[in-house]
């Protein structure tokens, strides 16, 4: 009995680029950018992935895969910059890593926001366990903290690999110049991918809670036996 499932398929999959010659880990990471409507401008998220495409494709920002992530830190100078959101980070996380997160629990309870956040719970909360979130608006200086030298070479790291795009890009325009992107994020990482990881979940598994959680344990039982 064999189970192919993968749990992570909601997230980016992000195929290549009309076209145009790139690397093969932009032709396997990066999705076509989104042309802009005048009726319908891009959200300031959007602006934001959509320079850090551009900045990956020019190679301003370096595209590097998670299993070649471990030697990147520890061969190639690099800092690991973990953007997730707290819950994320307690689940799993490498060794080592910084911690500053793009994304924060919205906590204003104002009556728009109450009603979002019930909306964000039906559709999106109940299912992965996420949290209903904004912005840190205080996310680089945070980062200023705690890497203060701008020429740093720093590896931005997500789940999915695509708010690590926006932090990257956010970063680039405060003046980091040496920035690394986790391709595809931890979701496409194997465990033999990071030496050190800490905390009780894999980092493949780290944004999956909610109902999909358990859904998720079950399969990977109903895998365990099918090998038996």
């Amino acid at each position: 009995m064999a189970i192919r499932w993968n749990p992570l398929s909601t997230t980016c999959s992000l195929p290549g680029t009309h076209g145009r010659r790139e690397s093969s880990h932009q032709q396997h990471f990066l999705a076509p950018p989104r042309r802009a409507n005048p009726h319908h401008p891009l959200t300031p998220n959007a602006v934001l992935s959509s320079n850090a495409r551009q900045l990956i494709e020019s190679g301003a920002i370096r595209p590097i895969p998670p299993r070649e992530a471990a030697s990147a830190v520890m061969d190639g100078g690099f800092v690991m910059l973990d953007i997730r959101p707290e819950w994320e980070r307690e689940k799993a996380r490498v060794a080592g890593s910084l911690h500053v997160p793009l994304f924060v629990e919205d906590r204003d309870n104002g009556p728009l926001t109450l009603l979002k956040k019930w909306v964000h719970f039906g559709y999106i909360g109940l299912w992965t366990g996420q949290y209903f979130t904004t912005l840190n608006s205080d996310f680089i200086e945070q980062v200023e903290e705690v890497v203060p030298d701008k020429d740093a070479r720093i590896l931005v790291a997500c789940g999915e690999g695509l708010r690590s795009m926006m932090a990257a890009s956010k970063l680039h325009d405060h003046g980091y110049q040496n920035l690394g992107w986790l391709a595809g994020g931890f979701n496409r990482s194997k465990d033999s991918d990071f030496p050190e990881v800490e905390g009780a979940e894999k980092l493949q598994y780290a944004t999956i809670g909610g109902a999909s959680y358990f859904f998720l344990q079950l399969l990977i039982l109903l895998q365990a036996v099918g090998k038996e």
